[in-house]
């Protein structure tokens, strides 16, 4: 089946959910009032402020071991000053991307979907480093949001993609060719749909549809190459909400890595095992933020 044929099945699904989750109004007032580069941190602080769910985990993210403050900070003020305009954006975006979707009770664990997203979040980003790509906070929002359509599906067809889950701990075959023989779509064109609906970016969007085919990309191949790379890297180290995944991890050998090679000749001395090692080091970090992120407290 071809790709538009996908997007046209995935559109009408979209369309019959009613109840479709929406970006948090104060999300997206933040994010209007971070666009004008004269920005006061005051007016931001309390916009913030006004959001109890947004303040509370821009509190226990800056506190995470993403950020690494040297002492724990406990006014939101002190954390958006710390933070830094940029990264306020992402921290609005991923707050807000949790909020859209929770307490929905869904097929997938949330907290173990979100493992994933951030471990992609943050592969994605320590992979744009080593490449020096122009905006590393692009590639880290592109990580966090690329597996949304798996949210949706996971709540809006609970029986069928819990048989597919089932199945795919069982027999070597992938996710996304169970969902097309199940839906005549997948989850990245119901993401991109989702993404459509919400307003997001053309760059943001294109990421979600060709996550796993980064050379179908046309608008920023690179950035769909760091976010299929760190998808494949989590997917393989225990931060993959699926069960068994059938799937082997030889960067070498990876489409996206072609690509990132093609860009930037200079990779071809780098040291994959290293590399691979520095990529673990973030596991424990991102299981420790999930964990945060989730608790009661």
């Amino acid at each position: 089946m071809d790709k538009q044929a996908m997007l046209e099945t995935a559109r009408q699904m979209v369309a019959k959910i009613d109840d479709l989750p929406t970006i948090p109004v104060v999300a997206t007032q933040v994010l209007q009032l971070l666009d004008d580069p004269d920005v006061n941190v005051d007016k931001v602080a309390d916009l913030m402020l006004t959001d109890q769910v947004m303040t509370a985990r821009v509190m226990k993210m800056v506190n995470s071991p993403i950020y690494r403050p040297s002492q724990e900070i406990t006014s939101l003020k002190r954390a958006l000053v710390y933070l830094g305009i940029r990264h306020i954006k992402e921290i609005a975006l991923t707050s807000s991307f949790i909020s859209a979707f929770e307490d929905k009770g869904g097929v997938i664990d949330i907290s173990t979907f979100w493992a994933h997203a951030f471990g992609v979040g943050m592969v994605s980003k320590i992979i744009a480093e080593k490449i020096r790509y122009a905006d590393i906070e692009k590639a880290y929002l592109a990580g966090i949001v690329h597996d949304i359509g798996e949210v949706v599906l996971s709540y809006y067809q609970p029986e069928t993609f819990a048989q597919i889950l089932t199945t795919i701990k069982t027999r070597p075959v992938r996710l996304i060719d169970l969902e097309q023989e199940a839906f005549s779509t997948t989850h990245n064109e119901i993401g991109y749909c989702i993404a459509e609906k919400w307003n997001f970016p053309e760059a943001y969007r294109e990421v979600i549809l060709y996550h796993h085919t980064p050379r179908e990309a046309s608008n920023d191949p690179v950035l769909c190459a760091i976010v299929n790379l760190a998808d494949l890297f989590c997917s393989v180290r225990d931060l993959y909400y699926g069960g068994n995944v059938w799937a082997s991890f030889n960067l070498s050998e990876e489409e996206g890595w072609a690509i990132l090679k093609e860009q930037h000749p200079n990779l071809a001395q780098l040291d994959i095992e290293r590399f691979c090692y520095e990529l673990d080091d973030a596991v424990p970090d991102v299981k420790e933020l999930v964990a945060s992120i989730f608790s009661k407290e």
